[in-house]
């Protein structure tokens, strides 16, 4: 079912990510080899390009089709970018897609940096808009996401984070910036009011369940599927939906126990695939699943105020596709 989802998404998605591919490329424009060489590292190693695609037909759904919604959607894309290169810094992650972290091959600065040139790459692009409420979407996403990450290391290794904390979590790191890509698509095409808020909603639903799937990832793919090791969440002490939910249905014998795997420094592969089992057993994975789905079906509905076209059929897709991935 995902494979063909993928197919589908592909084929209709071909042209515009050769545009895309090309924008991102033309568009970064650093003075300094190295800036290109750090930034490169991460946007070229096979990212989904879903934020830009997101924003493209977000556009035109709104009747917005001039060829500049491809130059204007790599806004989302530098932003996502620099998102992850600051991430990896701050979690010490090793891997990412795939390939070694930035971090591992330049150093912390030099990486965080180029983090910060992309961000400002996406402003200029931005500005070319000529919508300020564009640059307030910017604004209010960088706000929310770097708050996100600081809430998200207040809390690292807390084993009593609640569901609601957790949700505000992946609202902040994840959800606004899909959901901006999806607004600003209406913003640059002068659409309604009903229209841009059904986008947003759309993008907020989307990016909820997008995160949920991909924290479920964390305990049922593999190092292979991933391009890193399973179970990166629960060592960087990062408590996520499956986790949280077995917790608080477990009795307190297995809650003590799960207390310990999470707590050992040193991480254990067998224990890992026994945790894995606790969260089929008390329900974690399945609850999550449960979740996810609803978020899908939310974002659905939320275009049915739409004309039927290739990008509604598109998003549509894309939803099915975010929680059916198995990257």
């Amino acid at each position: 079912m995902s494979s063909d989802i993928k197919a589908r998404i592909i084929k209709q998605m071909a042209p515009d990510l050769e545009q895309v591919e090309k924008a991102l490329e033309e568009n970064l424009a650093p003075n300094l080899d190295l800036v290109r060489k750090i930034a490169s590292h991460l946007l070229f190693s096979g990212g989904k390009r879903l934020r830009p695609l997101l924003m493209i037909h977000s556009a035109r759904m709104c009747g917005y089709a001039t060829g500049f919604e491809i130059l204007f959607s790599i806004i989302f894309e530098y932003l996502h970018a620099a998102t992850l290169l600051h991430d990896d810094v701050v979690d010490e992650a090793d891997m990412r897609r795939g390939k070694r972290a930035a971090h591992t091959k330049w150093s912390a600065p030099q990486v965080v940096l180029t983090g910060d040139f992309l961000l400002a790459r996406a402003l200029a692009i931005a500005a070319k808009t000529r919508e300020p409420r564009v640059i307030s979407v910017i604004a209010n996403i960088t706000q929310a996401m770097s708050q996100g990450e600081i809430d998200q290391l207040e809390k690292k290794g807390q084993t009593d984070l609640s569901e609601g904390q957790y949700l505000e979590i992946i609202e902040r790191k994840t959800a606004v910036l899909i959901q901006g890509a999806c607004r600003s698509g209406a913003i640059i095409s002068k659409a309604s009011r009903k229209k841009e808020e059904g986008l947003a909603s759309y993008g907020y639903h989307l990016g909820m369940a997008f995160q949920m799937a991909d924290d479920l990832l964390d305990y049922t793919a593999t190092a292979l599927e991933l391009g890193k090791n399973p179970g990166a969440d629960m060592r960087e002490g990062k408590l996520t939906l499956p986790l949280i939910h077995s917790l608080a249905k477990a009795n307190d014998t297995d809650r003590e126990w799960m207390h310990k795997v999470i707590a050992d420094p040193v991480f254990d592969q067998n224990r890992f695939e026994d945790l894995r089992e606790k969260l089929l057993t008390l329900g974690g994975i399945a609850y999550t699943q449960t979740l996810e789905k609803d978020h899908v079906a939310k974002a659905k509905a939320s275009l049915e105020i739409f004309e039927d076209s290739n990008s509604k059929d598109l998003l549509h897709l894309i939803a099915d596709y975010s929680i059916e991935r198995k990257v």
